[in-house]
């Protein structure tokens, strides 16, 4: 029979100890900081003496950093640096990680430049410590700006160097556990920052006692009296089921007696905050909260783990559905083990977890168990904890790359930040791991940008289903794409991955770049044929041509002539402006306006503006929006508005919302016409009264389908079910008003329609 350990783990009942600082006289260094450094030199025994000696001279370069500075509690700053030191030396960290621990505030506070600490500690430590620095001495618009930025900028150094946040999550706890002394109010926050932020960065990282802590601390900030309240009540629980654990664990140790596996039973409970959890979410009281105690049973040898299942499903009943094998399918921070929930004696579920040495190591302490492995004969767990959470890793820069925006880069990170995770598979049985309510899309982006952008349809399972379906655990998963195929803005409504939104934000952003480019270089064409002038050209072979645009744009205040043409075709800047700007910079230069030209150019409609005249052939894309209040169709007579930053919005001539818009703001409207040649058809919004019965939908669509046009959209009013008449809105799909007066036509003679109208609005 092996080693056996039954202990449920409590945390400290007081907390002391606070962070940040306060204006003090220098005091004399005592003894207690002195012997606090001390202990950490017990703690470096794994390195080597040149590495202490170089830990020491960054904690005199610290200690001197921070001297006449304190904590609230009153304790000289240092003892914070090296108290994260300390946390880090316990995982094993290098030297470099332990000198950066020792200097993570230097820079904030200390005024400390990057450029000396290269000089005096070689640059992968600065690089560290710059990596946990926030970025105060920068000018931020909003406290939030700020925070989001200085998120964005650990991440991304995480993300070359999994010891920053390693060190940032030391930094963390460390604070936690000394807030007391803090303001209730501040105190909250910070708690409540832990854990939506770093609490789930330690889970995503395997860092699991980290988490736990994190999550406990946090709760007990945000909400002491339910804290207090739960802690109670778990204590006096715990009492009163002594003898039950008392006997499972007799009768666990008796059966892996008689079978010879050698095992070490630990007796775990769940934290107050994942009962508090589960109470919440499940609508429980506690009482109703049954599992509040486990089970871990850790083995040698991974088939072990399958024959110490065995065992226990011998032993009690298993719940059906209720065993999970993280072994064969680790989960996306590398966490394996055998789930299995079994009935006791008194009927109660009691969960086992069931793992070997190595895989209790990485699941306690995730990325952390690199270093951990070190120096052992675990070469094969090193590689393997080495690569925990790099995925993830790599993707906050692939995410970057397509968001600049911090906050928007925030959001991604906190999207793919989910601790539960559905497994699914390729066609070709590769297993993917994805956030919980995932769908095809995301795991069309998960396999590659490209077959997401141009994804159309999905099977799960061989079974056609819309895009937005949520993926589940075990489905196989295959993708149909189309080479012509762009992602749909409406996606952006249930994608769950930071990855999928950041890639289809970054799509559509391109792409309104360049139809609002290609837009605004068709208006200011126009606008400068008004002048009698045809455009320079846009070759960069042309120099002067070239200078000429480059000019123009300064002039503009844009960096380049294709921003000038974007915040054209988006409606920030006025092209007829631009136009006489630049008919005048091309006057400098000898050119004289062409009398032809000039006259058809100022031909134009007497209500409009002189903007020149955009004509629309439905190839537009996302710079030109017709407008949802009129729906005009080829064949209206229109006009154009241009929103400032929202490009072109196409109204109908008696649209009475475009009319109030052009007597607020007429200087931003165009002429728009039509072209001869259409590339799409165009939706327009149909209202019938019908004769209530049975089969009047089929007789619609049937009359709209020998019209041979499409419904988009039905909507039918509830009330109308049972009435004699019923009214019923239709979008329909046609080529133009003439298509349309058939449709129209076509459904009268429907022996259900009593009358059939285009809505207008009113």
């Amino acid at each position: 029979m092996g080693f056996r350990t039954f202990a449920f783990p409590r945390l400290p009942a007081a907390l002391s100890g606070l962070p940040g600082l306060r204006a003090a006289s220098a005091p004399e260094p005592t003894t207690a900081e002195a012997a606090s450094f001390d202990a950490l030199v017990h703690l470096l025994h794994y390195l080597p003496k040149a590495d202490i000696k170089r830990i020491r001279e960054a904690y005199k370069f610290a200690d001197e950093a921070h001297l006449g500075q304190f904590r609230a509690s009153g304790e000289p700053y240092i003892t914070h640096p090296i108290a994260v030191a300390g946390i880090c030396a316990e995982w094993r960290l290098d030297a470099q990680a332990i000198m950066a621990a020792l200097m993570h505030d230097a820079m904030e506070d200390c005024g400390i430049t990057k450029t000396e600490l290269i000089e005096r500690f070689e640059a992968p430590t600065a690089e560290l410590v710059d990596g946990l620095t926030k970025l105060d001495k920068l000018q931020f618009s909003t406290k939030e700006e700020s925070q989001a930025e200085s998120f964005r900028k650990m991440l991304l150094a995480m993300a070359r160097d999994v010891r920053v946040i390693l060190i940032k999550l030391a930094d963390r706890l460390h604070n936690m556990r000394t807030m007391d002394a803090m303001a209730p109010v501040k105190r909250r926050r910070i708690a409540r920052e832990t854990l939506d932020i770093y609490a789930p960065i330690a889970h995503r990282l395997g860092l699991n006692q980290i988490y736990r802590e994190l999550q406990e601390r946090s709760f007990s900030h945000i909400h002491p009296w339910r804290h207090a309240a739960l802690s109670k009540a778990i204590s006096k629980a715990r009492g009163n089921r002594r003898d039950l654990v008392s006997r499972i664990e007799r009768d666990v140790l008796k059966a892996f007696g008689e079978s010879d596996v050698k095992v070490e039973v630990q007796g775990r409970e769940k934290t107050v905050y994942s009962i508090y959890q589960k109470m919440r979410d499940k609508h429980l009281s506690f009482a109703q909260v049954s599992d509040i105690f486990g089970f871990r049973i850790v083995v040698h040898e991974l088939p072990q783990c399958y024959l110490s299942m065995g065992v226990l499903h011998q032993l009690y009943k298993p719940q059906p559905g209720r065993f999970k094998d993280y072994i064969a399918i680790p989960k996306p921070n590398g966490y394996q083990s055998l789930h299995t929930t079994l009935v006791s004696p008194l009927g109660t579920p009691v969960e086992f977890q069931i793992r070997t040495e190595a895989m209790h190591l990485v699941a306690e302490k995730g990325v952390a168990a690199h270093w951990l492995y070190k120096n052992t004969a675990h070469s094969q767990g090193a590689q393997n904890a080495q690569q925990l959470g790099s995925r993830w890793l790599q993707s906050l820069i692939d995410i970057q790359d397509e968001t600049r925006d911090a906050n928007e880069f925030l959001e991604h990170v906190k999207i793919d930040l989910f601790p539960d995770a559905v497994y699914v598979f390729t066609p070709k049985s590769k297993i993917m791991a994805l956030p919980r309510g995932a769908t095809p899309v995301d795991f069309a982006y998960a396999i590659h940008s490209d077959v997401g952008d141009h994804c159309v349809a999905a099977q799960i399972n061989g079974e056609p289903v819309p895009l937005r379906t949520e993926l589940r655990s075990g489905d196989v998963i295959e993708i149909v794409t189309a080479t012509g195929a762009r992602p749909n803005p409406a996606w952006l409504s249930f994608v769950r991955t930071g990855r999928a939104r950041s890639k289809i934000r970054h799509f559509l952003k391109n792409l309104e770049q360049d139809e609002s480019r290609d837009l605004g270089e068709k208006m200011l064409a126009q606008a400068l044929r008004a002048e009698g002038l045809s455009l320079p050209s846009l070759d960069d072979e042309d120099n002067t041509a070239a200078q000429l645009w480059q000019q123009l744009a300064r002039w503009a205040g844009n960096r380049h002539i294709d921003e000038l043409l974007v915040e054209i075709g988006l409606g920030r800047k006025i092209a007829t402006i631009v136009a006489k700007k630049l008919a005048r910079m091309l006057a400098e230069q000898g050119q004289r306006p062409d009398a032809v030209m000039l006259t058809m150019g100022r031909f134009s409609s007497e209500e409009l503006p002189a903007q020149g005249q955009v004509t629309l052939d439905g190839s537009e894309g996302a710079s030109v929006r017709l407008a949802a209040c009129c729906r005009p169709i080829p064949g209206d007579e229109i006009k154009g508005y241009l929103g400032r930053g929202e490009g072109l919005l196409v109204h109908t001539a008696e649209c009475q919302v475009g009319r109030k818009l052009f007597q607020r703001d007429s200087e931003h409207w165009i002429a728009v016409n039509w072209a001869e040649e259409l590339t799409r058809p165009f939706e327009a919004a149909v209202s019938l009264l019908l004769n209530n019965g049975k089969g009047v939908l089929a007789q619609v669509a049937q009359a709209v389908s020998s019209a041979e046009a499409d419904i988009t959209h039905i909507q039918m009013s509830d009330e109308s079910q049972h009435r004699e008449t019923a009214e019923m809105s239709l979008l329909l799909s046609v080529r133009d008003r003439l298509h349309l007066a058939d449709v129209l036509r076509t459904l009268k003679r429907s022996p259900a329609v009593l009358r059939v109208w285009r809505v207008k609005p009113t």
